[in-house]
């Protein structure tokens, strides 16, 4: 059932807390905005800070249907929007052919209907009944995509329609809430990013992550989950190839849960580095004497 969405800033940032989202003032004001402004919402930030997240907490909610495009290079029109079901078309070619049928015009029209028309995110969300709430779409890491799919963007963030060329031009009866990642591999171009509201997702600081990991992962040890916020803060200063994020931070305090741990020791960060840390050099930089001296340092 869709739920009205909160009406101020307060509210926005209460709801999202309330179904597992700890949100800072700055990004609580940016959704609510996008929402009642009915504008697209670009979210860039490193890997694993919460963007897609946000999606799906918005999608739980306001109890809305969420729709994902996750985003690869070579994605096309095909494989974002809509395909022909070829085979299905071939079948019924071959099929009205045996029947002896004539009727070339109604046959290329029975073809091109949505009979076999494969409906893809974009089409989905477009499409959607309007009585059950604008669905949430989820743009997932878009940075990856090439140029002309961005492009190819613009009509569908502009005005919510898209041209089906044997159908004709396909528009939205209620525009969907767009969230649009990126993780900044490349610069997304300056056409699209008008066409959006702009938050930069930042790494949250000590008492934000450890709310944060206090509602994500409660049966954490508070003891524990302290000591959890203060080692991964303490990394995010260090000189790695890629620091550990929010994601990381979860699920290593999951990964200590299931070893039965109460509190961090050399031995216990040395076996779990692989959970925080996924390039070797990183890990190779924190053996030895590196992980005695950050728990030192939180003593």
């Amino acid at each position: 059932m869709s739920v009205k969405i909160p009406a101020t800033i307060d509210e926005m940032q209460a709801a999202l807390l309330s179904a597992g989202y700890v949100a800072d003032r700055a990004l609580s004001t940016v959704v609510s905005l996008a929402l009642k402004m009915q504008r697209p919402l670009l979210l860039e930030g490193e890997a694993g800070v919460g963007k897609t997240e946000i999606a799906k907490t918005l999608a739980s909610m306001l109890g809305r249907k969420l729709i994902r495009l996750q985003c690869y290079e070579g994605l096309d029109v095909a494989s974002a929007v809509y395909e022909w079901n070829y085979a299905g078309q071939m079948m019924a070619i071959r099929l009205a052919e045996a029947e002896g049928q004539t009727d070339r015009a109604r046959l290329e029209h029975d073809l091109f209907s949505e009979r076999y028309l494969i409906k893809r995110p974009l089409l989905q969300a477009l499409e959607s009944d309007p009585s059950a709430g604008a669905p949430v779409l989820l743009i997932d890491e878009l940075d990856r995509t090439d140029d002309a799919f961005e492009a190819f963007l613009l009509e569908i963030l502009s005005d919510f329609q898209v041209s089906v060329p044997e159908i004709g031009t396909i528009r939205a009866a209620q525009p969907p809430i767009v969230i649009l990642t990126s993780n900044r591999t490349r610069e997304i171009h300056d056409a699209l990013k008008r066409r959006c509201l702009y938050h930069w997702v930042d790494y949250p600081d000590a008492d934000r992550e450890l709310a944060i990991v206090r509602a994500r992962a409660p049966q954490a040890p508070e003891a524990l989950t302290k000591q959890i916020v203060s080692f991964v803060q303490a990394l995010r200063g260090l000189d790695l190839f890629k620091v550990p994020g929010v994601a990381e931070a979860l699920d290593w305090a999951s990964a200590l849960v299931e070893m039965d741990a109460v509190a961090l020791d050399p031995r216990v960060v040395h076996d779990t580095l692989g959970v925080l840390l996924k390039y070797q050099d990183d890990i190779q930089k924190m053996q030895g004497s590196e992980i005695q001296k950050i728990l030192d340092s939180l003593k």
